[in-house]
């Protein structure tokens, strides 16, 4: 019997760039809180970019946000929270700026770029954010309580690129995971949305078998792989279709709600 329900956002609970969970999918959880299951959401965005979506479920949410490296309530409990070490920040950022790629950071959920391009304007419009600005400088001084950097392309190869190149640099060192085909993320060694489903098993005294996590990209195969009920979106990553017996159907055509009904209830 499944306890605890955890779900990714983008392209899961909701298609990737929209900001309205639909209505099947509302229902659904709603029907899942009625029947005593408790409801997670688990995402890479910044917690204040995540509070909209668990608003419309019209019932408070515990929030995995940047990839579990903050756990929050949708009422503003801090549950956990592990930030990265100044110096990997300061050197990943010293990194991509000899490169000329692309780099953001995050502290006091404010989203901070080195300066304003379409890199940036693309993950404002898909995750309906705004960007401080404050140059290269400005991210070195701003090293504390980071959750998470991260890197954006409006090219999926390059991305695989960079990724690549900071897996030399920084494996061992950060945990290194794609949340979707322009982002590369960077995060706190050992940091994972899988992680911080294990602190809120512990936190709520939840047996692995009693829980189910669903999702489609990277960044959601450890969750899924780590639970009892792990479910693949139809429209998921090839290596996440690939590491579950189970895979609902897309997204577009309502293959969260399906899964809860399968599945859950």
């Amino acid at each position: 019997m499944i306890k605890l329900f955890v779900t990714d956002i983008d392209g899961t609970l909701l298609p990737a760039g929209s900001a309205i969970v639909p209505a099947k999918n509302i229902e659904a959880v709603k029907a899942m809180i009625r029947a005593g299951v408790k409801v997670v959401i688990a995402t890479g965005r910044m917690h204040c970019a995540a509070l909209p979506i668990a608003a419309q479920f019209g019932e408070p949410v515990p929030i995995i946000s940047y990839n579990g490296a903050l756990i929050k309530s949708s009422a503003g409990e801090i549950l956990h929270a592990q930030y990265m070490d100044e110096e990997n920040v300061l050197e990943l950022i010293n990194f991509f700026e000899e490169r000329g790629w692309h780099l953001q950071s995050y502290s006091d959920d404010i989203l901070y770029v080195p300066e304003r391009n379409d890199c940036v304007e693309l993950y404002e419009k898909n995750l309906r954010v705004n960007a401080t600005v404050v140059g290269w400088n400005g991210m070195r001084e701003r090293l504390k309580g980071v959750p998470k950097v991260l890197s954006v392309s409006l090219n999926p190869d390059e991305i695989n690129h960079r990724l690549d190149e900071a897996k030399k640099f920084f494996g061992g060192r950060v945990e290194i995971t794609r949340s979707a085909p322009q982002f590369a993320e960077f995060m706190s060694l050992g940091v994972s949305k899988a992680q911080a489903i294990k602190i809120l098993a512990e936190k709520f005294s939840f047996d692995n078998s009693e829980i189910l996590a669903i999702g489609d990209s990277d960044n959601d195969l450890a969750m899924i792989t780590s639970v009892g009920c792990g479910v693949a979106m139809g429209n998921a990553v090839s290596a996440v279709k690939a590491a579950v017996n189970r895979i609902t159907d897309t997204c577009e055509n309502d293959g969260f709600a399906k899964a809860v009904y399968d599945y859950v209830l």
